[in-house]
């Protein structure tokens, strides 16, 4: 580890130069579109309890005020698209059984279960959702709660969603290992990784999808003050504000990115990025890099090429963008990192981190088994097990 951290100072100290864009794209596997997927949107679904709601709705409140009420409980466009998909399917069940369309919406207990019982669980949340911007009564009681725990026992394990890999600790360090950190692309790829993975990023909340993808109003921008400052008791930090979550939306949060001791710390790695790439203009995106031409926003594609092209070459299994912040999880709760302070450092307002400790419960001897006692091990749990007790 010392000879690591040597080398990373010494190569901090190099002249920068610019960054090359990559020429190949390695394609990584995408998960298969649902069987009923369909573009559709939710409004042209339509009932007469639906026609009904909505006449009221501008009968009893001014046009501007009752449009403005249906775009604030709406959607993120992609969560649209994958609610319009659950609906139609929802429509296409209740065909196949003969329900007249004047019974399907909205959906009595009976019928949610029945659709339920089809092995449509992922389908019931754009359901749920067309029943609350149409002011309908959501009938998802007792029966239907049983059926989702009789349905959770017979699907097959084929049919179950695997856990999501994660970004380990020697992916992180073979990265940084095949980086010139004289070079702007390499620093915002060493930047980009070190701050989604120890600050627990996703990373749709750092960099852009495609090159004429920046929005201000969702992603950083270079604009963005970004304060380095020290704790009373002299550990280093960076803080600065995102415009966007997908757990606050347009409030988005205050990040801190801490220094750690190793070579891929993240409070190093954004001060080198912000160094090396100075001439970026403040409008660009945050991770954007210089080149001979001027400057290129980094963008997702681009980021998970270079990383899965190292990975792929040195034998280590491909990621999707999701993983940094699994990996990054797993790793802060592996050091022994209090549940609580983890949550915090990943942004969650829900259960769902709980979710994560599945990953970690089947990874435990694997990452632990060589380099920490038994007292740690238990101690790891008991801090889990009691965060778990206190949110159920």
């Amino acid at each position: 580890m010392v000879s690591v951290m040597v080398q990373l100072r010494d190569t901090l100290k190099r002249q920068p130069n610019v960054g090359v864009l990559p020429t190949t794209i390695y394609r990584y596997p995408k998960p298969q579109k649902p069987k009923y997927f369909n573009k559709i949107t939710l409004s042209p679904l339509v009932c007469p309890h639906s026609d009904s709601f909505h006449s009221t709705l501008f009968n009893n409140l001014p046009l501007n005020t009752a449009s403005d009420l249906l775009n604030v409980i709406s959607v993120e466009p992609k969560t649209h698209e994958n609610y319009s998909a659950g609906l139609l399917h929802f429509h296409q069940f209740c065909n196949s059984i003969s329900i007249p369309e004047n019974k399907h919406l909205p959906a009595s207990e009976h019928l949610l279960a029945a659709f339920i019982s089809s092995w449509a669980d992922n389908w019931l949340t754009g359901l749920h959702f067309w029943h609350q911007i149409n002011g309908a009564q959501w009938n998802g009681h007792t029966l239907l709660r049983r059926a989702k725990q009789g349905l959770a026992k017979v699907i097959p394990e084929t049919w179950k969603c695997p856990h999501q890999p994660l970004v380990t600790l020697e992916h992180m360090h073979m990265l940084f290992c095949c980086l010139d950190l004289s070079n702007s692309f390499d620093t915002a790829i060493y930047c980009t990784t070190s701050v989604a993975f120890w600050s627990c990023f996703r990373l749709s909340e750092l960099i852009i999808p495609s090159l004429n993808a920046f929005d201000a109003t969702h992603h950083i921008s270079r604009s963005v003050p970004i304060t380095f400052q020290l704790t009373p008791s002299g550990a280093k930090y960076a803080l600065f504000h995102i415009p966007w979550m997908k757990t606050t939306n347009g409030k988005g949060d205050f990040i801190t990115v801490s220094r750690i001791d190793d070579p891929t710390n993240p409070y190093d790695a954004l001060m080198h990025h912000i160094s090396v790439n100075s001439a970026v203009p403040p409008s660009a995106p945050l991770f954007a890099f210089e080149t001979e031409s001027g400057w290129v926003p980094m963008t997702c594609t681009w980021f998970l090429t270079w990383c899965n092209n190292v990975w792929k070459s040195e034998g280590l299994e491909t990621l999707c963008s999701h993983c940094f912040q699994i990996g990054g999880t797993t790793k802060l709760l592996l050091r022994g990192t209090p549940p609580d302070i983890v949550a915090v450092q990943g942004r969650w307002k829900s259960r769902l981190f709980l979710d994560y400790w599945c990953c970690i419960e089947s990874i435990l001897l694997t990452f632990i088994a060589s380099s920490m006692q038994d007292s740690c091990i238990s101690l790891i749990k008991s801090s889990m097990d009691s965060y778990k007790r206190r949110y159920r």
